[in-house]
C-alpha cells in the first residue's frame, strides 16, 4: 500500500489530522492497536478551548458538537469558604471554552472518517515505524493474521504515551522532561445534574476537589486522593461525603448525588520529550507531552499539534514549502511549554501537598492576588481558553 501521511493511533488526534489532511486532498491511512469500541470507551476530560473547537468546525466535524456541547462563559474558582469567578469571555474578548466530551469528538471524527471512505485499519498488531530517517518511511503491521506494508511520505506518530511512535526514536535522541505529582485524582461519573452550570475548581485544606459535567444530566465530580487510593477503598457515600467536605456550604447543599457509572483513579504527571521531528516521523499530542488534568489542556495540547502538522504538511504538499516541516517541534514546544507552566500552576495552587502551614498560607495569598487582580483574572482566562496558534508563515 501506498499513502501520503501515514497516522499511527485513531484517537481524537489521529482522525482529527486525517480529516483536515483529507479536505486538502492529502491521502492518509490511520492505523490503531484498538478496536473501535476500546477508543469510544475511553472516559476522557471534555473541556475543549476556543482554538479546538474552530479546528473542529474547519475540520466539517462540528455539528453534533455545535447542537450539544455547553458554551461555557466563565469558571468558578473556589478557596477559603468562598467563590471567584473568571469571567472568560469578558476577559478575553469574546473567547469561551465548550464541554464537550472527549468521546463524542471520537465518535463525530469517526463519523466523519467512515462518510469520507478514509483507509483504516483496527487492531492492528505488530506496528513497526521503518526508515523514517530517509526519504522513503516504511510502516508494517499485522492484519488477520497476514504482514502488511505501507510506503509514505510522512508518519504522524498519534499513538499516546505508551505508543509505539516515540518508542520507535533511537535511543539518546530525546530530551526527557518530566514531574510525577504526589497524588491522584479519584474521578466518578454519576447520572445527576451538574451541582453548577460553570466548573468549579476548589483548593480546601483536605485537598483538591473539582466539579464538572458531561451533560445537563451527566456529572464528572473528582477528589484529590493519595496514589496508593483502590477504587474499592471508595464507596459512592464516602466520595460525595468527601467531595461536599471541600466545598463552600451552599455548593455542597444544592448538590445531588446518586450512583456512580464509573470511578477511577488517575495519577498526575507532567512530561515533555524535545524534539518532536525525526527525520520524517512527528510526534503528536500525548506521545510528546503530558498534562496533569487541572488546565485542561491534554486533548487541547494535542489539537494545538495537530493544527501545526496539518498546516506545515499542506503547505509542503500545495506550495514546496518543505523548510516548514524542520520548524514543526519549535513551533509546537513553544506553546506546550507555556501549557504545562499553566497546568502547574493550577494543580500548584489547587492541590494539597503537605500539612506545611507556609504552603498553604502561599497558596492562599495566590488564590488571593490572582483572583482580585484584573491582570491575574486576565492571565487565567487567557490561558484557559488557549493561548492562541502560532501563525504558519
Amino acid at each position: 500500500m501506498k499513502t501520503q501521511v501515514a497516522i499511527i493511533g485513531a484517537g481524537p488526534s489521529g482522525l482529527l489530522l486525517a480529516q483536515l489532511l483529507h479536505l486538502q486532498g492529502i491521502d492518509t491511512i490511520l492505523l490503531e492497536a484498538r478496536s473501535p469500541d476500546y477508543v469510544l470507551g475511553r472516559i476522557r476530560a471534555g473541556v475543549l478551548e476556543q482554538g479546538t473547537v474552530d479546528l473542529l468546525r474547519e475540520a466539517k466535524a462540528n455539528a453534533r458538537m455545535d447542537r450539544e456541547g455547553q458554551v461555557h462563559e466563565g469558571v468558578g474558582l473556589s478557596f477559603a469558604g468562598r467563590q471567584e469567578r473568571i469571567d472568560l469571555k469578558g476577559l478575553t474578548g469574546g473567547k469561551t471554552v465548550m464541554v464537550y466530551g472527549q468521546t463524542e469528538v471520537t465518535k463525530d471524527l469517526m463519523d466523519a472518517r467512515a462518510q469520507e471512505k478514509g483507509v483504516s485499519f483496527y487492531e492492528a498488531a505488530n506496528v513497526r515505524l521503518h526508515d523514517f530517517q530517509t526519504d522513503h518511511p516504511r510502516v508494517t503491521f499485522q492484519k488477520d493474521g497476514e504482514t502488511l506494508e505501507i510506503e509514505c511520505d510522512y508518519i504522524a506518530g498519534c499513538d499516546g504515551f505508551h505508543g509505539v511512535s516515540r518508542q520507535s526514536v533511537p535511543t539518546g535522541a530525546l530530551q526527557t522532561y518530566e514531574k510525577v505529582y504526589p497524588f491522584g485524582w479519584l474521578g466518578v461519573l454519576s447520572r445527576t445534574p451538574p451541582v453548577s452550570h460553570e466548573l468549579i475548581y476548589a483548593n480546601h485544606e483536605r485537598g483538591f476537589a473539582l466539579c464538572s459535567m458531561r451533560n445537563a444530566q451527566l456529572s464528572r465530580y473528582y477528589v484529590q486522593c493519595p496514589l496508593e487510593d483502590k477504587t474499592a477503598d471508595w464507596s459512592d457515600q464516602r466520595f460525595w461525603d468527601e467531595l461536599r467536605s471541600r466545598l463552600p456550604q451552599h455548593v455542597a447543599a444544592s448538590m445531588v448525588t446518586g450512583p456512580s457509572i464509573e470511578k477511577s483513579i488517575a495519577p498526575l504527571r507532567s512530561f515533555v520529550v524535545e524534539p518532536m521531528k525525526f527525520g520524517r516521523l512527528f510526534l503528536v499530542g500525548d506521545a510528546a507531552h503530558i498534562v496533569p488534568p487541572t488546565g485542561a489542556k491534554g486533548l487541547n495540547l494535542a489539537a494545538s499539534d495537530v493544527n501545526t502538522l496539518y498546516r506545515v504538511l499542506t503547505k509542503a504538499y500545495q506550495d514546496g514549502r518543505v523548510d516548514l516541516l524542520d520548524k514543526y517541534s519549535e513551533i509546537c514546544l513553544r506553546r506546550i511549554w507555556k501549557a504545562e507552566r499553566f497546568s502547574w500552576w493550577m494543580t500548584s495552587v489547587l492541590h494539597k501537598f503537605s500539612d506545611d502551614p507556609f504552603n498553604q498560607r502561599i497558596q492562599m495569598a495566590e488564590l488571593e492576588y490572582y483572583t482580585s487582580s484584573l491582570a491575574g483574572r486576565t492571565s487565567i482566562a487567557e490561558n484557559y481558553v488557549g493561548l492562541p496558534y502560532e501563525a504558519i508563515v
